[in-house]
């Protein structure tokens, strides 16, 4: 049984808050931040890239929701599917346990840096002619995400 994503993200968190802490310490917060999005966004693309290659899906509606449903694994989210088509999956995400985590640490700004802004770098990796907008996140106080990819 794999590990599931929020999962991962608790065990990294162990290791990835104190450290870009650090950086931040050292660097400054605005370029320990841009350091670590581009590292982390990077890797991100790169899992985009492998997703969308293996799952070989022409309907972006059905292949987004496969990846975010292994986001959403474990009841990590509850979200509201508000339009699903061959061009288009928009989602509001109403309850995130990733944003909890980060609170209840007391680091909802650096879950916004670690989890949040991966989003956009897995979106890139999706392909050129995919684009993600998001104008809030629960991370970051809104009452919920809203998702919206389009071809």
């Amino acid at each position: 049984m794999s590990v599931s994503v929020i999962e991962q993200a608790k065990i990294q968190a162990q290791v990835l808050v104190p450290l870009v802490k650090a950086l931040q310490a050292e660097l400054g917060e605005a370029r320990a931040n841009a350091l670590v999005r581009k590292a982390l966004g990077d890797l991100y693309r790169g899992f985009g890239e492998e997703f969308w290659k293996a799952k070989n899906e022409s309907d972006l509606g059905k292949a987004v929701s496969s990846a975010f449903g292994t986001y959403a694994r474990d009841d990590a989210l509850a979200y509201d599917v508000i339009e699903q088509t061959q061009d288009a999956f928009a989602f509001d995400v109403k309850r995130c346990a990733y944003a909890e985590f980060y609170k209840a640490l007391g680091e909802p700004e650096l879950g916004f840096l670690l989890v949040c802004t991966a989003d956009f770098a897995t979106a890139e990796g999706f392909g050129p002619d995919v684009r993600l907008t998001r104008t809030q996140t629960i991370m970051q106080g809104a009452d919920h995400c809203d998702f919206r990819y389009r071809r």
